[in-house]
């Protein structure tokens, strides 16, 4: 299996994609006439009734909760998705514009509205997606001879891997992040459909409902794909059994937070000899991987795991296993049988949904997953000019200003970490809107077919990161998000920040709103990002984006002590009956709201030192910065998948991420008058002190 290193510590928990209003929304933020702009807060958001010292949350962002109500779709519909909604239907005018004329063959018009119109073809999918399902699993029903098995395994699997399936572990050419300028093969734990060995392990009734709908899930898809109701059992049973296996080996989602735990790195030579159970040279060969002379393993354990299953586990198991990972990536590609079959549990067993997104949707996901970077262009031709990259950069300035005198005044930073410091600082490199080079899809070709077009944009990327990887020098000027995307990362590896063009628009940025709403929202989004380079993980990362230490033992004792406020006020909160957060696990991304909020604050009191900025709609500058920021963050949520973020999400639930850092903040305590008497509030000795 290829898998793609998370590498980006985004402001969203796995925030949805979206798209420009319009150029006008990305603005300026230091204007001359202040005092003529709009304050940027819709009064009919709040819920004015709620005492804001006691649930801030709902205070600033009840209205807005209340006027927009969950509907069947999802499972949680907040800003981000308010913005996917507008995204999807600019994304879509885009793609019918160009499906709706003859196109030059091999162009990446062409291209996109052939993997979009296959994906809208109802008709051919429900006439041959079974038949396609079946054909690409390459078995007649269910076979069991050695004969059979050894020639489905040796020459059916390599090509599935090469398509996109997931195998016993992942592979994927990134940056070595001790000598970071140059790109190496990672080899990681993998191989589990649920994606985290906490759905395998955990004991608690909500989990244990989610795996007995796995099992179901397996078995309903298996004898819709012509399985026997005996055949789809022994299937689940293998699936089950050699899942959990992996799971008991691999690392959680918090201990892979922790950088040089999961830094092995060996020479290729090496690995052939401390991990002899996998053919290695056979394996990498089928994805064109060769002449490399040394290698990371993140988890060796889950390796070892894989070499001791490839010994124990009957190939017949391991085919049952591979056919399953085929027939759970391909459902969504095929009949709508097969899309009702996994939408039945990803969706409504999983994160609670009621009801599937419209095909459209769908559709355009596709060739967002498939060819985001051709669709950025197209999208960026229209919604983005070139000169709106300039603006966006001098708020960035701004923030950078901010954060630096932020480290100068703090007191657990030695004088030399903060000569160090200021110097990671001023090495980030910002990007904005889109990348200045795109993405060659000369040698993607796409029919009529749908599920043949989704793998054949699964072999394109795997072919595009080989060629332009392996063996080769880091690309700083690379992309991980596409223009599009209504979100923002920090790669530690490339000391990068990241500003795609879809998050340049409200409730992010308004460039008729005055400076006290844009440091409130886009200015902590910018600050979150930039003080991702100084937390717990970011911090073990210096200018050049190579994993070492640069704090003194002090500096790292005294940092330590500060953050573990900030874990164990997480952890005391219960997010539902019985469940409390991972202060652990969201770590990082609490620290980077924290760090967003006192750098975005003090940027926002820099800009506006001269010319004082006046009340508007009964509230003073200060308190709509405060109130921009919650409003981001306005969101509706079900049980189900406020239990599925708890396990999986590095970031905090909405509501947390702002009644969990506000009481961190002495700013807000004044803009709002917080007394002791106030149940969010909190003394001060026990707040949060880093930025």
């Amino acid at each position: 299996m290829i898998t793609y290193k998370v590498i980006m510590k985004d402001n969203a928990s796995t925030a949805p994609k979206a798209g420009l209003l319009a150029v006008a929304t990305l603005g300026i933020t230091l204007v001359a006439c202040q005092s003529e702009m709009k304050p940027g807060i819709d009064i009919a958001n709040l819920d004015t009734e709620t005492d804001l010292g006691a649930d801030f949350y709902q205070y600033a962002t009840g209205g807005w909760q209340k006027s927009h109500p969950l509907t069947a779709e999802y499972s949680r519909f907040g800003a981000f998705d308010e913005l996917q909604e507008n995204n999807n239907k600019q994304l879509r005018d885009i793609i019918d514009s160009v499906a709706s004329v003859k196109t030059e063959e091999g162009s990446i018009e062409q291209k996109i509205a052939s993997l979009y119109t296959s994906a809208m073809d109802s008709l051919r999918l429900n006439e041959y997606g079974l038949d396609q399902l079946v054909a690409f699993l390459g078995v007649d029903g269910y076979q069991s001879s050695p004969e059979v098995t050894s020639t489905w395994l040796s020459q059916k699997w390599p090509t599935m891997l090469r398509q996109g399936v997931q195998g016993l572990f992942g592979i994927y050419i990134g940056a070595d992040e001790k000598d970071s300028k140059n790109n190496i093969l990672n080899i990681v734990q993998g191989g589990l459909t649920l994606r985290q060995k906490d759905y395998y392990l955990d004991t608690d009734s909500a989990t244990e409902a989610i795996r007995k709908a796995y099992v179901q899930y397996i078995i309903d898809l298996s004898r819709h794909a012509c399985f026997s109701q005996a055949q789809a059992e022994r299937i689940s049973a293998d699936v089950m059994r050699i899942e959990t296996r992996l799971a008991r080996a691999s690392k959680s989602m918090t201990e892979l937070r922790d950088p040089e735990a999961n830094y092995h790195k060996m020479s290729y030579t090496d690995l052939k000899n401390d991990f002899p159970g996998i053919d290695w040279d056979g394996y990498l060969a089928n994805f064109h991987i060769v002449g490399i002379d040394s290698v990371l393993v993140g988890q060796p354990e889950a390796i070892h795991e894989v070499e001791r299953l490839l010994k124990e586990e009957s190939p017949e198991a391991l085919q049952n296993l591979y056919i399953w990972h085929a027939m759970d990536m391909a459902s969504s590609y095929v009949d709508d049988k097969s899309r009702a079959i996994a939408f039945n549990f990803w969706g409504r067993a999983k994160s609670g949904q009621q009801e599937d997104k419209p095909r459209w949707k769908r559709a355009i996901a596709s060739v967002e997953n498939g060819m985001g970077e051709a669709l950025g262009q197209l999208y960026v031709a229209r919604f983005f000019p070139p000169e709106a990259k300039e603006r966006m950069r001098r708020l960035i300035a701004n923030l950078q200003t901010a954060l630096g005198e932020r480290i100068d005044v703090q007191e657990w930073m030695s004088p030399e970490t903060k000569k160090v410091a200021r110097e990671k600082l001023d090495a980030f490199y910002v990007k904005v809107g889109y990348p200045d080079k795109w993405k060659n899809y000369t040698a993607l070709t796409l029919g009529d077919d749908y599920l043949a077009n989704i793998l054949a944009c699964n072999e394109w990327a795997l072919n595009d990161m080989v060629e332009t990887h392996l063996n080769k020098p880091v690309d700083k000027d690379e992309w991980y998000m596409t223009p599009q995307t209504v979100n923002a990362y920090y790669n530690p590896s490339t000391n990068e920040i990241c500003f795609p063009a879809g998050i340049l628009q409200p409730p992010f940025f308004d460039m008729e709103a005055d400076d006290a709403f844009n440091y409130g929202a886009i200015g902590v989004v910018i600050g979150h990002e930039m003080t991702h380079g100084f937390d717990d993980e970011g911090s073990q990362y210096d200018k050049e984006g190579n994993l070492r230490k640069w704090w003194s033992e002090e500096d790292t004792r005294r940092f330590n002590e500060r953050i573990q406020v900030m874990r164990e006020f997480h952890d005391s909160i219960e997010v539902l009956p019985g469940l409390h957060a991972n202060g652990s696990l969201t770590l990082g991304e609490n620290m980077a709201d924290h760090g967003g909020l006192m750098v975005a604050f003090q940027a926002f009191k820099n800009a506006t030192k001269d010319a004082p900025l006046k009340d508007k709609d009964g509230f003073t500058p200060e308190q709509r910065f405060f109130l921009a920021y919650a409003n981001v963050w306005a969101q509706n949520i079900r049980d189900a998948e406020i239990r599925n973020r708890v396990k999986s999400d590095p970031h905090a639930l909405a509501k947390w991420r702002v009644n969990a850092q506000l009481p961190h903040i002495d700013a807000w305590y004044e803009a709002f008058n917080i007394k002791e008497s106030d149940p969010m509030y909190l003394p001060k000795e026990k707040r949060v002190t880093i930025w």
